[in-house]
């Protein structure tokens, strides 16, 4: 019979032990999924508050399901990139805004100029077109939208003149998202549109291989551009919506409850991303005047004018955007 108080069969049992916790350690730690949640935006944007709103909410409800994970400041790629690796399966989530257009056509419904009035009106558009129309054309491309947020009204900074009609765009070498859309809209406008990563913006300001950029307060604050450009021009040409992105195949491939609770937090995180928005609105604006940057109130009628030609090229170029564009509209009377 083995004598338990043997010093040698207490090691072997000490180490037994250790071994049990070991394995349930690693168990654990292989059970819980890390969700990775790719995002171009810098530290105090309105992205990087609206992903670490939804990894709190959805880490809480998750337990030790799932995980995710925020990496922002493009730390996964640009946008173009974090699309190739949702599709890829190598990012879980991502946030894109006007690059979505180049995957899918008809999300260039959201860069027609002066489109949506307010974030009540959006809400309209989401709820009778947006679900309908748009979600399933980025299912075909191997994406999947679980939810809308809100990238916001855009502006235009640069460092040659105040904007107040499009012929002051007039030879203004401007980086735009990549989108198609956004190049057409400045090309028409007279500008010099040119598609550039959100990294690369301030260098290329600073530097003077771009003259200016547009982009909403809270793009343009948090990213410093308010120390590199001269003007602010409120244009508000377009509103960007950001749209919370899956990669269907791993999406599929997730567990049923977790796609869930991912799901329902990222639409019940909408609330809270357009309540900042709008504080971020009112506050950011004193921000970049404090700054030294001159702001000037444009004639939004020429630019609505100008626009024509785009909504007109836009209904002729994308099968069945007139009618979601009208419908869009009459959403807003």
């Amino acid at each position: 019979m083995t004598d338990r108080t043997n010093p040698r069969f207490r090691i072997r049992l000490i180490a037994a032990a250790f071994g049990a916790v070991a394995l349930t350690a690693a168990g654990s730690s292989a059970a819980q999924i890390e969700i990775k949640f790719g995002h171009v935006g810098e530290p105090g944007s309105l992205f990087a508050a609206s992903a670490e709103e939804f990894a709190k909410r959805a880490n809480a409800k998750l337990g030790d399901k799932a995980k995710v994970v925020v990496y922002g400041s493009s730390q996964l790629g640009g946008d173009k990139e974090l699309l190739q690796k949702l599709k890829l399966g190598t990012v879980d989530m991502a946030l894109p805004s006007t690059v979505m257009s180049s995957e899918a056509d008809m999300f260039g419904v959201f860069e027609m100029p002066y489109l949506v009035k307010d974030r009540e009106h959006m809400k309209r558009i989401e709820r009778e077109v947006f679900w309908s129309k748009l979600a399933p054309e980025a299912e075909k491309k191997g994406l999947k939208v679980i939810a809308v947020w809100e990238n916001g009204y855009r502006h235009i900074t640069n460092n040659k003149r105040p904007i107040n009609t499009p012929d002051d765009l007039k030879g203004i070498k401007l980086r735009v998202p990549e989108g198609k859309w956004r190049v057409k809209m400045f090309q028409t406008y007279g500008a010099n549109p040119s598609p550039m990563k959100f990294s690369e913006v301030f260098t290329a300001l600073q530097t003077g291989v771009m003259d200016g950029q547009e982009n909403p307060f809270t793009q343009i604050f948090s990213a410093k551009f308010q120390e590199v450009q001269k003007y602010l021009s409120l244009t508000g040409h377009v509103y960007t919506p950001a749209y919370v992105t899956v990669g269907a195949k791993k999406w599929a491939s997730l567990p049923a409850d977790v796609r869930k609770i991912l799901e329902d937090t990222a639409k019940e995180t909408q609330a809270f991303v357009y309540e900042k928005a709008a504080k971020d609105d009112e506050e950011l604006l004193g921000k970049i005047k404090a700054a030294g940057v001159a702001v000037n109130a444009p004639n939004k009628d020429a630019f609505i004018a100008a626009s024509k030609p785009v909504y007109d090229e836009f209904a002729k170029e994308v099968a069945g955007s007139k009618d979601v564009i009208d419908r869009a509209i009459a959403l807003g009377r």
